[in-house]
């Protein structure tokens, strides 16, 4: 499956549980939303901390999200792999596996074009 259909497919998981229960992405959406306040850092360099995050937490919808919005605030395949140099640094084999993955997903983004949100 590609990253553009494992987003698709994650967006689809995520709306039916939005329809069983509302209360669940309402809060996460106002938790995300305050998250990415304030000017101290930018949204570029938020998302570089999100996506540096799920690599290491090796959720791969969050990879795939988290490096979709990288691209759309600006970030560069070169800022992304420095940040998974770090990533791998600190968090070894399972991070350079997911770190791997990340790389694969921005390429692919790249080459296919971001999905119209």
């Amino acid at each position: 499956m590609s990253w553009v259909e494992k987003n698709e497919s994650m967006r689809t998981a995520l709306r039916a549980l939005n329809k069983a229960n509302a209360n669940i992405p309402a809060g996460f959406g106002a938790l995300s939303k305050a998250a990415l306040e304030g000017d101290a850092l930018d949204h570029k360099t938020k998302e570089l901390l999100a996506t540096a995050i799920a690599v290491a937490v090796r959720c791969e919808p969050c990879v795939g999200f988290h490096v979709e919005a990288l691209m759309k605030y600006g970030g560069t395949r070169e800022e992304l792999t420095e940040m998974l140099a770090m990533n791998v640094q600190m968090g070894g084999g399972p991070v350079l596996m997911y770190a791997a993955k990340a790389l694969e997903c921005w390429d692919e983004l790249a080459e296919t074009g971001l999905p119209k949100s």
